[in-house]
């Protein structure tokens, strides 16, 4: 279980190693809602999005181990790039695996950042068993795009962010993929304002 000192410790390490994002305020948000709305800006994270913060604290929490060893994930984009981007920065190798359907454009990001990328899965579930399989053959630190007690302290390190800049907030809406972004925020946010409401929100294509 993560807790609020888990997120703190991730703060710490991550300073300097990720960009502290703006929390700015919305007018057409604001208007449209009738209320006070800011957005944290996660899209300005190098890779364009959160998955960095997480991927960095796991890496940077077991460089002693990943000293004469890789790195695997699996994704379809975003936890990808995050992945690739905290290994090349630690120096270590990292390997990725995409299902066979992901975008072109997050392929050649998650190659320029400098991971090997192997396109096999139909599906975002089966390339997380290929990359667990690869992990156990090969003694390689895997590395799961949400289900991981370091992925989740990363991330909430958005709600210690948010709670800086924006005092005593009377809800923060999370988006909700695995869950792991909404779990870490919800665990910072809770513990020091346990009066926000939080709300986990999917998209729906209409």
């Amino acid at each position: 279980m993560v807790h609020l000192e888990d997120i703190q410790n991730a703060a710490h390490l991550l300073r300097g190693r990720i960009l502290r994002t703006p929390l700015i305020r919305s007018p057409t948000f604001s208007r449209m809602a009738k209320a006070e709305v800011y957005l944290k800006l996660e899209n300005l994270q190098q890779g364009g999005s959160f998955k960095v913060r997480g991927a960095t604290y796991k890496i940077q929490s077991h460089l002693a181990e990943l000293q004469s060893r890789c790195v695997v994930a699996a994704s379809v984009g975003n936890h990808a790039q995050g992945v690739a981007l905290a290994a090349r920065a630690a120096g270590v190798p990292a390997t990725i695996i995409m299902p066979s359907w992901a975008s072109i454009g997050k392929q050649e990001a998650t190659r320029g950042y400098g991971a090997e990328l192997i396109l096999q899965g139909e599906s975002l579930v089966e390339s997380i068993e290929i990359a667990r399989s690869i992990a156990l053959e090969t003694g390689r630190i895997f590395i799961h795009p949400y289900d991981d007690e370091e992925i989740i302290a990363g991330q909430g390190t958005i709600g210690l962010e948010i709670l800086d800049d924006l005092h005593d907030p009377d809800f923060v809406l999370v988006p909700v993929g695995g869950g792991g972004l909404i779990a870490g925020i919800a665990t910072a946010v809770k513990a020091i304002r346990p009066a926000t409401h939080l709300a986990g929100v999917d998209f729906r294509i209409m």
